[in-house]
């Protein structure tokens, strides 16, 4: 399925994958009712991405702050590891983890990534940045299975019994990630120091 947006700049062709359905399928249908006819790109950013797809934009004074606009529903998550943000990648805007846990994405704003390219260094930099936040996340969703047995440590005052905890988790977060493989895969690393794109959003 292809996509023409039509701008005071010029066109844009988008290929919505079949891989995600469920955003392809909405975004078709929203483009078919004019949802998006008159909509601003309201967030550019050099070097990073273009956002749109806020209603809210249409006609909308420069002093206005957009992006909280959108249909009165959100979409599931569908997440494609293949499906990486390389240079002109299609993707759906959606709220931050900590209002946003199941990464449900907006009804209807988008962006299309720029991104940079990245020297080899750089790719590895990165990657112990997001194996530190991979290892970040498995280790506080540990912490949250374990809420009651943290909050009976706590509440007796059971300091060493809360450190051995942590040890534990700690233990158990890290065999966790060492499973999953590395977090930048050798499709990314190519694309990433060639076409270039923002890596740090794969998986988001």
């Amino acid at each position: 399925m292809r996509v023409k947006i039509t701008t005071t700049l010029g066109d844009i062709t988008l290929r919505l994958y079949d891989e995600t359905p469920l955003h392809r399928d909405n975004f078709v249908k929203l483009a078919r009712e004019g949802f998006y006819d008159g909509t601003l790109f309201h967030r550019v950013i050099k070097g990073f991405m273009v956002q749109g797809g806020d209603p809210l934009s249409k006609g909308a004074d420069q002093s206005v702050q957009l992006g909280t606009g959108g249909p009165s529903y959100t979409i599931p998550a569908e997440i494609v590891p293949s499906l990486i943000h390389k240079r002109g990648a299609l993707a759906a805007a959606r709220q931050g983890d900590s209002v946003n846990p199941q990464k449900r994405s907006s009804g209807s704003q988008f962006y299309i990534v720029w991104g940079d390219t990245y020297s080899d260094g750089q790719l590895r930099q990165m990657e112990k940045q997001l194996e530190g936040s991979r290892l970040q996340e498995i280790f506080n969703s540990l912490v949250n299975e374990n809420k009651d047995e943290v909050m009976r440590l706590r509440r007796l005052l059971d300091r060493p019994g809360l450190l051995a905890l942590q040890e534990k988790l700690s233990q158990e977060a890290r065999k966790r990630a060492s499973s999953l493989g590395p977090t930048l895969s050798d499709l990314q690393k190519k694309t990433y120091t060639t076409l270039g794109g923002t890596p740090h959003l794969d998986g988001q």
